[in-house]
């Protein structure tokens, strides 16, 4: 029984005995002590057991010796245990210790960041991302890897990385996400802030204008303020940024939505003059609103997406360079950046303007679903879509099918985009 090994000091015949019992237990609850001989421990380490070599590596006591072959060892939870508990100690390795020593934990830790189990990665990475003296190396390693919960958190946090490596990282492409990730950094400096501007990341882009520790030249700034009437997104951050450049909000309230104009507003930064000029704006948009006499435009009202232009070129170019995937969609779709949804269905699904247009203004739920379908676009979406972008009954929403998939055929999907685009052609 476990109890055997009790909390008082034990020979060693007597540790040496009780490593070599049949009782699993006794062996695991020996193999957490931190008081028994590190030979001990380095022969339990090869225990038959997974549980008592977990014990072994996730004891702060463990040999340096035992790293390798535990690093090596054949089940997963016990590399995960060892890669959280040798990133304590091995950053920490004093003068005193053999070159040796110094190059089995560096082995260890490398063997761990090429694991194949993504979990083991992403301890280890989670277990080193604030660890100053970390092995460059084996950061640089988990910085590239191609899952976020790996390579995020040494790119958002560690220290070790400097601007050079991640402008490298960058250029070569991290992971899905990971632009964001390092957009989130501390004190992200206007080089690296170029960067990332250049990758054309819409999220990633909205996290360093949420980052106010960012350093974003004006002249970028000024450029995304204008991107950013097309890119809701982008909105909310640049709102609440602390520096805005002069005549900023001037612009900004000619598009901002009206719970960010009140935002806009209740800054404490606006001198008299931009306060006067921003509350004119809104005194204008306001009437406008309320003397809008054009047909379209009143059937339109609440499709504020309908009333700007489309970013089409912007989201031609994300997709020339691969970066619209369904991820950057869903995202924009949930964060209600339905511009930017519009005219990526325009673009993915080659989609005359004019038929999209139309779709949502007669607010067609088979329209709709035959645009997500035409662009390419999962099952998943449609019933976000249509309540948001649509503003269709509850009643009327057409869903996934039961299996989750696609609602509609290809041959149903182009019947319903020519029947509006031939609704087009004869005016109605």
């Amino acid at each position: 029984m476990a109890d055997q090994v009790g909390s008082e000091t034990l020979s060693y015949e007597k540790a040496r005995a009780l490593a070599q019992t049949d009782d699993v237990g006794v062996r695991a609850a020996l193999a957490e002590r931190k008081d028994i001989p590190p030979e001990i421990l380095y022969f339990l380490s090869d225990d038959k057991s997974a549980d008592v070599r977990l014990a072994v590596a996730t004891n702060t006591a463990v040999p340096k010796q035992t790293y390798i072959k535990l690093a090596k060892d054949s089940d997963a939870d016990v590399r995960g245990g060892l890669a959280a508990n040798i990133a304590k100690v091995a950053p920490n390795l004093s003068a005193e210790e053999s070159d040796k020593i110094r190059a089995q934990t560096h082995e260890a830790l490398e063997t761990l960041a090429n694991d194949q189990i993504t979990m083991v990665r992403a301890v280890l990475s989670e277990a080193l991302k604030d660890v100053v003296d970390a092995p460059a190396d084996v950061i640089k390693l988990l910085a590239r890897d191609l899952e976020l919960e790996v390579s995020g958190p040494v790119l958002e946090f560690s220290p070790v990385l400097t601007d050079a490596d991640l402008l490298e990282i960058i250029e070569h492409g991290p992971a899905t996400g990971g632009i964001g990730a390092i957009a989130r950094r501390d004190s992200v400096s206007e080089n690296l802030a170029d960067a990332i501007i250049g990758t054309d990341d819409i999220e990633g882009i909205g996290d360093l204008l949420g980052n106010n520790s960012a350093q974003i030249r004006e002249e970028a700034l000024d450029d995304l303020i204008e991107q950013s009437a097309s890119i809701d997104l982008w909105q909310a951050p640049l709102v609440s940024r602390t520096h805005l450049p002069d005549g900023a909000a001037e612009r900004m309230a000619e598009f901002l939505a009206e719970s960010l104009l009140d935002k806009l507003r209740a800054r404490d930064d606006l001198d008299v003059g931009a306060m006067a000029v921003v509350s004119d704006i809104v005194r204008q948009r306001i009437g406008s609103e309320k003397d809008e006499l054009d047909p379209e435009k009143t059937l339109s009202a609440g499709f504020d997406f309908l009333k700007v232009d489309p970013p089409i070129d912007t989201v031609k170019r994300l997709h020339q360079n691969n970066k619209l995937g369904q991820g950057v969609i869903k995202k924009a779709l949930q964060a209600g950046d339905h511009t930017f949804i519009y005219a990526a269905l325009i673009v993915l699904g080659a989609v005359d303007i004019a038929v999209a247009r139309k779709i949502f203004l007669e607010k067609s739920p088979p329209g709709i679903v035959a645009l997500f379908g035409k662009a390419g676009l999962p099952a998943d979406m449609l019933v976000l879509a249509q309540q948001k972008m649509g503003r269709i009954a509850p009643s009327e929403i057409i869903e996934p099918n039961v299996d989750g998939s696609f609602p509609m055929n290809t041959d149903d999907i182009d019947w319903h985009l020519e029947f509006f685009a031939s609704m087009i052609e004869r005016g109605r």
